[in-house]
């Protein structure tokens, strides 16, 4: 997090953030030239990678329903199942807020792969378990230039558009792709795309991926 001081600039150890904030309060000086500080923010931190936003099916209502341990109890299982997974497929985890969690990958195959092994984990996991015990797992993915602060945050159109995919939009058992994530999966084998006919805040097109786990 940046520091700043009396007169609003950022101050302290001129690490990523700070970088990019200073940046950022350069561009709102009234002569400040915009498209050069842009140039130099995107030359810093911008980066190619897929985006992975999970979240889980009707999870507010879980916490209303049966208290805060049982909502402590689900983030610990989905952790201990699905974050060895995304290790074992490259991915880093920028960010975990509540049931969800926000990954990026150099690869979108590396992520369409990790999301179909979170999946059938999942449906593995919740076979003859109470329906309040199960992880009902929904995944949106993007792929495409994003700002990138270290491992500590990301910016960027496809990171929005994969987070209303995962978090608004798809249902449990869904995977969700933006166009720009499914142009990279042309050769990808054994799924199909369905277009969903809906835009999100980053992408106007979007799919739904069929696809088969435990064969």
């Amino acid at each position: 997090m940046a520091r700043y001081d009396s007169t609003g600039t950022p101050s302290g150890p001129r690490g990523g953030q700070t970088r990019l904030w200073e940046l950022v309060a350069a561009r709102a000086l009234p002569d400040a030239n915009k498209e050069s500080i842009d140039r130099r923010i995107w030359d810093l931190f911008g980066e190619e990678w897929a985006v992975m936003f999970t979240d889980l099916s009707g999870f507010s209502r879980q916490v209303a329903a049966f208290g805060i341990i049982h909502f402590l109890q689900i983030i610990h299982e989905q952790n201990r199942l699905l974050l060895p997974i995304v290790g074992a497929h490259d991915g880093i985890l920028i960010k975990s807020d509540a049931d969800s969690l926000l990954i990026i990958f150099r690869r979108t195959e590396s992520a369409l792969r990790a999301g179909i092994a979170m999946q059938a984990k999942c449906l593995e996991y919740n076979q003859d378990r109470n329906p309040e015990d199960k992880i009902l797992l929904c995944l949106g993915i993007g792929h495409g230039r994003i700002l990138r602060i270290g491992d500590d945050e990301i910016f960027g159109r496809e990171v929005n558009a994969a987070s209303k995919l995962g978090e608004d939009t798809a249902k449990s058992d869904e995977i969700l792709l933006t166009d720009a994530a499914r142009q990279q999966l042309s050769k990808f084998p054994d799924v199909s795309f369905e277009e969903l006919g809906l835009e999100v805040p980053g992408s106007t097109r979007n799919f739904r991926v069929g696809y088969r786990v435990g064969e």
